[in-house]
């Protein structure tokens, strides 16, 4: 029996990770090395799981009902897309909720290197959601009292070639009237 038909019959002809039942594939779970090893997905979810830019985290809000699969496989798959969502907020309380054995983590981790590091990345965002880059320009939403400067930051103000604070996802800096001041991304929206 080839694995695909093995996988339709688990899975009742389903996407194993969001229930679609459209263009389904099989998706061995690196590193397969067994049938048991392998998952049925839809194109949707294997796209993303290809393609980490494509990632759209609304998406997974099925994993909420897939993480709780008897399947190894699919509970790894979930794992792996919730830790490397866990910035979104939503993931990582289902993270905390997920239950892996000793020997499915160890798997779920096994091949999670870039993920992982990638998940530890800290992703800034601005007051729409918008993720911020080095360099990029931004448009203060509000007044603000500078601190030691002895100024207000007028809202509407732009801030161009803003730097990014490297652990504090909240937190970018920028010159308001020639002075290096630290920004709470709350308090501003991406320009052009």
């Amino acid at each position: 029996m080839s694995i695909e038909k093995v996988l339709r019959e688990r899975s009742g002809s389903v996407c194993e990770l969001c229930g679609s039942t459209d263009h389904l594939h099989v998706y061995a779970v690196p590193p397969a090395e067994e049938k048991d090893e392998s998952i049925l997905v839809c194109q949707t979810c294997l796209e993303q799981i290809n393609d980490p830019a494509k990632m759209d985290a609304n998406h997974w809000r099925c994993l909420n009902n897939s993480m709780w699969s008897t399947v190894p496989a699919v509970q790894v798959m979930a794992w792996r897309i919730l830790n490397s969502l866990r910035h979104e907020g939503w993931p990582q309380d289902l993270l905390d909720m997920l239950y892996l054995d000793d020997e499915t983590l160890a798997w779920a981790k096994a091949t999670a290197g870039e993920d992982e590091s990638a998940g530890e990345k800290v992703i800034h965002k601005d007051s729409n959601g918008t993720v911020l880059q080095a360099g990029d320009t931004v448009v203060l939403i509000k007044d603000l009292d500078v601190k030691g400067g002895g100024f207000t930051a007028k809202r509407g103000t732009a801030v161009k070639g803003i730097t990014l604070v490297e652990d504090n996802a909240s937190q970018i800096e920028g010159k308001v009237n020639g002075q290096q001041i630290v920004i709470l991304t709350q308090f501003v929206k991406k320009s052009g």
